[in-house]
């Protein structure tokens, strides 16, 4: 079905000029910072995990006339939602992510050494989501009819929505170190708050794209059937104002050292000042 002008606006400027754009502004910011000081290493660790199943998973949906053929016969005949803006969008944020997670290695770009490592939950998460595609992939060996192909069974497409399961698991976990870590430093110095309002933006307007489109067609198995791209939205908003009530209102104006030293200077401050204040 044809879409309105304003419909295919609204679709490019979701993704294109909104979530596309979120990418740019932490990268440039380590930049001019010369430093990735402020920033977790699981946050892009954990998200070149999630946009390559993302990546994946939308490719299979846009490309595979398998899983296309699968999805109609799950979805009362109707095509899936995946769209060639959601494939560009989802390759050019692997890219990003790839960017921003090579700042970490600090001779790359000339940056100040960190003494950084990913913790082992966040490789425990990598392992654990690997582990369950790799257990789907041998169901669907093991049990699916017609090798796979009978989406009545055990079935490809089953694969595509564990990889796509892994991006929403990705998400809802990926923002945790970097919030616990705003907190403890009591400051977003360092964190690109652009990024998170870009991100909300991209956010409102996919859940808005996927409405739109599923009304077009009169069917609403468009949204139930494609969880993952509405679950990402909804919890990207949810963390975004939690990143947003940080910078603006919980710890707005309050700054860190570069080095990270603070918490160790204000206590030699104290200290001194305590030493001051008893000699007088």
């Amino acid at each position: 079905m044809f879409s309105p002008p304003s419909v295919q606006f609204l679709r490019a400027f979701s993704r294109t000029l909104s979530w596309s754009a979120s990418f740019y502004p932490q990268p440039l910011l380590n930049i001019r910072r010369r430093s990735t000081h402020g920033t977790t290493p699981a946050f892009p660790t954990l998200n070149i995990l999630g946009f390559l199943c993302y990546t994946t998973s939308t490719l299979l949906f846009y490309f595979s006339s398998l899983v296309k053929s699968q999805y109609r016969t799950r979805n009362n005949g109707e095509e899936n939602t995946v769209r060639a803006n959601d494939v560009a969008f989802a390759l050019h944020a692997l890219a990003l992510c790839l960017v921003t997670w090579s700042q970490f290695w600090a001779p790359l770009w000339g940056f100040e050494k960190r003494n950084v490592r990913v913790g082992k939950g966040v490789w425990g998460i990598v392992v654990g989501c690997g582990v369950g595609v790799a257990w789907v992939v041998g169901m669907v060996l093991r049990k699916g009819l017609d090798g796979g192909r009978d989406a009545g069974s055990w079935a490809w497409i089953d694969c595509v929505y564990a990889v796509g399961y892994v991006k929403l698991v990705v998400t809802v976990v990926k923002y945790v170190p970097q919030a616990w870590a705003n907190y403890r430093r009591k400051s977003t110095a360092g964190w690109s708050i652009h990024q998170i309002l870009l991100d909300i933006i991209g956010g409102v307007l996919s859940i808005a794209q996927l409405v739109i489109d599923s009304s077009l067609q009169r069917d609403w198995s468009g949204i139930t059937g494609n969880p993952v791209k509405l679950g990402l939205g909804n919890i990207s908003i949810v963390f975004d104002i939690i990143f947003m009530v940080q910078h603006y209102i919980l710890y707005k104006g309050n700054e860190v050292e570069e080095d990270g030293m603070d918490h160790e200077r204000r206590g030699l401050l104290s200290r001194d000042d305590e030493e001051a204040a008893a000699r007088r």
